[in-house]
């Protein structure tokens, strides 16, 4: 098995920066998912197989075909949020304000003490502050234009999130968001370890989503891929034969990366893992015979890494539901793996597909995986579908040396990520690794 680089040479960038740089370390998680609000409510959930499915409580979901969701338990935004930005902000940057502050906590980090224009947010958004805008419709159509606030200008806005955590903590290096649906959690991890190549210290990155209210759910209806079962064990079954579509879920998780020299100076500790390498393609339109692209971002993936597949200790799977997009992915990964050449697993039968949350919080899953050397198992399928060659993980968590883990993930509309994270606690000869 080939080691986990450590220490990559960075690519040539805007402000010149070319000198070996140290893979970047994660050193602070914020989670609040449908499997529970802080790190070690979601994990034991994960584990124990503890499914959040439930019918919608949000909203009436009567007239819905949809009727269940993953939905974050006990969260009362006064509670966790400045009174004063509950009524300017949507629920998806409620939820994010409120990840990012534990994200800070948990790394343990005073951002007061270090220098504000060396520490950047990127943020992962998929559909922006969904049920604020829609009761901003409401009142344009019901009532008139005047009765729609102020606020509907960046509450609803894709980089709303971003900017509110940056003002709050005074974050006020490189700030952006990426908008690429469910892939879009690892592409903001990915333009995380870009910044600190190029000079950033620290980022606040990961992503969340609110998007269960009636006009949210709407739109998701018209990609024809939710499901509709009403079974909350039989609804969403990634890879299995009764697969039928996937269900919405909200929440997500932020994570604080930071250079690894910087970390290491301020006594951060080893953190939770290194962001060993990532990739990005977007797959051909329908119909085109051209292959999709999952097969080669993972390879990119690991190349960008310094790895090859026999370094991979287990996979967090797309796992949309859906067969045809489920027959492509585990082809893909038995391409690159070999068939059955890796444990692959997906939590998200847990919490639903989160969007713009869903990737970030699969990230810091696989985090806590190499945290505890297990590699929790996918609660729901009974076993691989016909012809599907993959190690599906099932039943109860399975126990294994991890130093690496892949996390893919796909968006609606072509976008794929593979993101390469790797074990904090790695001795790798030939790198100058301090």
């Amino acid at each position: 098995m080939t080691p986990p680089t450590a220490t990559t040479e960075a690519p040539v960038s805007a402000t010149g920066v070319t000198t070996p740089v140290r893979a970047p370390v994660v050193t602070g998680l914020g989670v609040l998912a449908p499997t529970g609000i802080g790190i070690e409510e979601h994990w034991s959930a994960v584990l124990a197989g503890r499914s959040a499915i439930d019918r919608i409580t949000l909203f009436d979901p009567a007239p819905y075909p949809v009727k269940l969701a993953g939905q974050v338990p006990g969260f009362v935004a006064k509670e966790r949020v400045p009174s004063r930005l509950i009524s300017q902000t949507d629920r998806w940057t409620h939820l994010g304000l409120a990840a990012a502050e534990a994200a800070i906590a948990d790394a343990g980090v005073v951002p007061a003490e270090l220098p504000e224009y060396e520490m950047a947010v990127v943020t992962s958004s998929s559909s922006g502050g969904t049920e604020f805008g829609q009761h901003e419709m409401e009142n344009l159509y019901q009532h008139a234009p005047d009765w729609v606030g102020a606020y509907q200008s960046i509450a609803w806005f894709y980089a709303a999130t971003t900017g509110q955590i940056s003002i709050r903590h005074g974050l006020r290096g490189p700030c952006g968001v990426l908008c690429c649906e469910q892939a879009g959690g690892l592409d903001a991890i990915g333009q995380a370890r870009r910044l600190i190549r190029t000079g950033a210290k620290l980022v606040m990155t990961g992503g969340t989503d609110a998007s269960l209210c009636p006009y949210g759910l709407t739109a998701q209806l018209t990609t024809g891929q939710l499901s509709t079962v009403q079974d909350p064990a039989r609804a969403y079954l990634p890879f299995d034969a009764e697969a039928s579509g996937y269900l919405p879920g909200e929440g997500g998780a932020l994570l604080v990366v930071e250079d690894a020299d910087a970390a290491e100076a301020r006594g951060a500790g080893p953190g939770y893992g290194r962001v060993l390498g990532y990739a990005a393609a977007f797959d051909p339109p329908p119909g085109s015979d051209r292959r999709p692209v999952l097969a080669r971002t993972v390879r990119s993936a690991l190349a960008d890494a310094g790895l090859d597949a026999a370094a991979v200790d287990v996979v967090f799977a797309d796992a949309l539901g859906v067969p045809e997009a489920d027959r492509a992915e585990a082809a893909a990964l038995a391409e690159v793996f070999g068939p059955r050449g890796v444990p692959v697993t997906a939590p998200k039968t847990l919490t639903g597909r989160l969007y713009g949350g869903g990737a970030a919080l699969d990230a810091a899953t696989a985090l806590l995986a190499l945290r505890d050397q297990v590699v929790p198992h996918t609660a729901g399928p009974a076993a691989p579908a016909s012809g599907y060659e993959i190690d599906l993980v099932l039943g109860e968590p399975r126990r294994a040396e991890l130093r690496t883990a892949l996390v893919v993930a796909r968006g609606h509309g072509g976008f794929n990520a593979a993101l390469v994270l790797g074990h904090p606690q790695q001795n790798v000869p030939g790198h100058n690794e301090k």
